[in-house]
């Protein structure tokens, strides 16, 4: 079936694996990317598919109103997978402005237009709102996330997904706008900006550099493979029931030091190292303001009602992650050295 679907963020980490799964997994379907091409997007990230006869880019912010209504009237979505977010937390502190009209003000400008655009035809139509475990605050050492989990969000940038899952949902009840949302756990694997933990605690040990640690390293994430995500993504997209929330988590909690320590032992090995080199690269920073504990995810529901579940534990899910970014010393290096902006603007200015 002929489908037109937006996919904003395309560009970022997750954003990326989603547009690649669509694009080779629905040859009929026509994908639009569209990105602001901030620090985070990088359109090298999807050179393999940047050719394909179902995929195109268009550079463009969320927050312009005006921008996203025309674009809507002239494309004629039938699908939105909404990724587009600023989303790292210490940024959030230091600016939390930025994180209200990117993650509140974009979301409601792409409610507006889907459900001008949808007002005399919903059939097919779908607002798919991908979010964050962090809106449900922190969790002490016992229990999970679940989709009835009240919200408590503790930092501006949860803050800002809380608000924008609200307007999703209102927008559903007040409006009738087929919407359906996710919350998933945090993701690891390739194309990741390196100044998330893995990536960033990667790239120091390659350059032995010190690998900052927030307090005494005791948080907890649950953390998933990221084309797991993507593949969690396509499920809910296709199957999810309309009005409805889907926790996606990966089943895999750690503390920040020990997932650190693996990381270690791991790089000394790859890179001929005497055991124990990389650790003691590791040091103590003040801990971030507003840190929550604990983050873990009840994935229950959407195994049981859509028979996802994570391909790879972390174990293994790391060996490939840290084999991809050792192997794309190239994409590194563009991506810390800002050289990656050229590749944007050639990128750009071709099409």
């Amino acid at each position: 079936m002929k489908k037109k679907i937006l996919i904003t963020g395309g560009a970022g980490f997750i954003g990326s694996h989603v547009v690649r799964l669509f694009v080779n997994n629905y040859p009929n379907y026509e994908i639009v990317n569209l990105d602001k091409l901030t620090y985070a997007g990088n359109l090298a990230n999807l050179a393999d598919v940047e050719d394909k006869p179902n995929y195109r880019f268009i550079k463009g912010d969320i927050v312009d109103a005006a921008f996203i209504q025309e674009l809507f009237e002239t494309e004629q979505f039938d699908g939105v997978i909404h990724l587009a977010a600023e989303s790292h937390v210490d940024r959030s502190i230091a600016n939390p402005t930025e994180f209200v009209f990117t993650n509140v003000i974009g979301t409601v400008n792409l409610l507006n237009a889907a459900k001008h655009i949808w007002k005399d035809n919903r059939e097919g139509k779908r607002f798919y709102h991908i979010s964050t475990d962090e809106v449900y605050g922190s969790l002490g050492k016992e229990g999970f996330f679940t989709e009835e989990t009240g919200y408590d969000p503790h930092s501006p940038y949860s803050a800002s997904k809380a608000s924008s899952d609200h307007f999703v949902r209102a927008y559903n009840d007040t409006f009738g706008l087929p919407t359906v949302i996710s919350n998933c756990s945090n993701n690891y694997g390739s194309f990741q900006f390196p100044e998330k933990l893995i990536p960033l605690f990667i790239n120091n040990i390659r350059n032995n550099k010190a690998l900052p640690v927030y307090g005494k390293g005791e948080n907890v994430r649950d953390w998933l493979w990221v084309v797991d995500h993507a593949r969690a993504i396509d499920v809910i997209f296709h199957k999810g029931e309309l009005g409805e929330t889907y926790n996606i988590g990966g089943f895999n909690e750690w503390t920040n030091i020990d997932l650190i320590k693996v990381i270690c032992k791991k790089m000394d090995k790859k890179l001929g190292r005497e055991a124990g080199t990389s650790e003691k690269l590791i040091t103590y920073v003040k801990d971030r303001a507003g840190h929550d504990l604990r983050y873990a995810i009840d994935a229950t529901k959407i195994k049981n009602e859509l028979g996802w579940e994570p391909s790879l534990q972390f174990e293994e899910g790391i060996e490939k992650t840290i084999d991809w970014y050792l192997a794309n010393e190239e994409w590194m290096n563009n991506v810390t050295s800002g050289d990656y902006l050229k590749y944007y603007e050639a990128q750009y200015q071709e099409r």
